[in-house]
């Protein structure tokens, strides 16, 4: 490191690469967000002017061979990540990276790999587990506050399906939306997983069924510490974004609820009312994007190990594909099954 500060080139002028510029301009006086790229230069040139980003890009190997540039942001497609991690830490470049990394496990050891010859560090963008009510779940588990876990139950349902060419490309509800509540399964429980049970069906849209995809899932975990866990995922929850966890141990229970727009609670003769929950994922986890960079800035700058690794990515990935077995096959499935040990 050349500065006392973290310099940082964002790939993707997206939605996500948007929130992550202006964490990076506005929140975050430890980094620099120095250039961005993205092939529509539109889109990247107006994340650059409300940022204040001096460069703007439409090839994103100008950022990669930028002596500047300390780090890269991946917020592309995730077609793209496992080849632009490999070319990132090819540059000595530190990595942040969207998930999942990919949805081959092949080209997720490459990239894996490529990140431990070059020796730079890498974190993927698992958000929720820098929110603080998931963070003290994690921490009455791991410090043996509740004894020992005995049931978990994850309920992640989003407000909306989202569009069907997103939802064509995205790998699929395992691999888009659930791949989250895997990694936090994994988090809360401090246990790897070892088989899963999953089914699923489209009760909400047929379109999405014709685009080969699922809307509605549940899926049955195994711990290795013998917990059991479960995870019911919806497409559509009308009532709003509705994230709620609860795990149950020998010494006691812990539960969160979903978070609301405000705290208040009406109460008449005819009924008890408040606010629906807040309705999308960027309202909802907002501090936690905000958290996940500033401990991915703080490990670069001080050398220290980052706290969401690449193989934590492909851990989820390996049941994201082995749920998606479990319901083509109507069966447990093993994880082994699906994913050799990672290198």
């Amino acid at each position: 490191m050349t500065s006392n500060k973290l310099r940082i080139g964002i790939i993707g002028a997206g939605r996500i690469g948007k929130v992550h510029s202006e964490t990076l301009a506005f929140r975050l006086p430890d980094a620099i967000p120095l250039a961005i790229a993205d092939v529509n230069l539109d889109a990247a040139s107006e994340v650059a002017e409300r940022c204040h980003i001096p460069r703007v890009l439409r090839d994103h190997a100008d950022i990669l061979k930028d002596p500047e540039v300390d780090a890269v942001l991946i917020c592309s497609p995730t077609e793209t990540h496992a080849d632009l991690i490999i070319s990132a830490a090819r540059a000595g470049k530190h990595i942040f990276c969207e998930k999942p990394i990919d949805h081959s496990l092949s080209k997720i050891d490459l990239a894996l790999q490529a990140v431990k010859q070059a020796r730079v560090k890498l974190q993927i963008g698992f958000n929720r587990r820098f929110d603080t009510n998931f963070a003290r779940v994690h921490n009455a588990v791991t410090s043996g506050e509740l004894g020992t876990p005995h049931l978990m139950h994850i309920v992640s349902r989003d407000p909306a399906p989202p569009p069907l060419p997103y939802i064509r490309a995205s790998g699929g509800i395992f691999l888009d939306m659930t791949i989250h509540d895997f990694d936090m399964a994994r988090f809360l429980a401090g246990s790897e997983v070892e088989s899963l049970y999953a089914s699923g069906a489209v009760r909400i849209d047929k379109e999405i069924e014709k685009a080969g995809d699922l809307d509605t899932a549940v899926i049955v975990l195994h711990f290795k510490n013998g917990m059991i866990g479960t995870i019911d995922n919806s497409r559509q929850a009308v009532y709003g974004y509705d994230q709620r966890v609860e795990i149950l141990g020998s010494k006691g229970a812990i539960a969160t609820e979903n978070r609301f727009p405000n705290q208040v609670t009406l109460s008449t003769g005819s009924s008890i009312q408040r606010d629906l929950p807040l309705n999308f994922f960027m309202d909802r986890y907002a501090e936690s994007f905000e958290s996940e960079l500033s401990a991915f800035v703080q490990a670069v700058l001080h050398d220290k190990p980052v706290p969401v690794t690449g193989q934590d990515g492909r851990a989820a990935t390996v049941m994201a594909l082995a749920a998606r077995k479990s319901v083509e096959l109507r069966r447990p499935v093993q994880l082994e099954e699906v994913g050799h040990s990672a290198p």
